[in-house]
C-alpha cells in the first residue's frame, strides 16, 4: 500500500479541477497491477467526484446545478458563512474508489476524477491511496 498526498490551489470560489492525472501516476509508481485506488478529501467545504471529462459543459453543467440547488445565500445559521459549501461537499462525497486491473484504472472511457471545491480559492489537498 502507497499512500500519497497532493497540494493544489483552487482558483475560483466553485471549481472542479481534473486530477485524474495525480492519480494515474501514482499507481503506476504503486505499480500494483490488481487491486484499487482511494482518492480522499480530507476539507468539510471540497469533495472527490468522477465524471465525464471529455466535453466541459458537463462540468459547467454540474456546477450550475449544484449553485442553483444550493444558494449561497440562504436562512444558514453557521457563523462562518459557508453552508452552501459544506453542504456541496456532503451531498458530492468526500472519496471515490476505482478498481486496477493490469497495472491501469478502471475508468471509463469518458471518465475523469475531480477535486471539487465549493469555498475557494483555496490551497487544497487530496490523499491517493493505492493497494494492491
Amino acid at each position: 500500500m502507497q499512500i500519497k498526498k497532493i497540494t493544489i490551489r483552487t482558483n475560483s470560489k466553485t471549481e472542479f479541477i481534473d486530477i485524474t492525472s495525480y492519480v494515474r501516476e501514482a499507481v503506476s509508481v504503486a505499480q500494483v497491477t490488481a487491486g484499487e485506488v482511494l482518492i480522499y478529501c480530507p476539507h468539510t467545504t471540497a469533495a472527490i467526484t468522477i465524471n465525464e471529462n471529455a466535453d466541459p459543459a458537463v462540468k459547467r453543467d454540474i456546477i450550475y446545478m449544484i449553485r442553483k440547488l444550493i444558494p449561497e445565500k440562504e436562512n444558514y445559521t453557521h457563523y462562518e458563512g459557508n453552508s452552501s459549501a459544506h453542504i456541496a461537499s456532503t451531498l458530492v462525497g468526500a472519496s471515490e474508489t476505482v478498481p486496477i486491473k493490469d497495472g491501469s484504472m478502471m475508468l471509463g472511457t469518458w471518465q475523469g476524477i475531480y477535486f471539487c471545491e465549493f469555498d475557494g480559492p483555496r490551497t487544497r489537498s487530496f490523499i491517493i491511496e493505492v493497494k494492491g
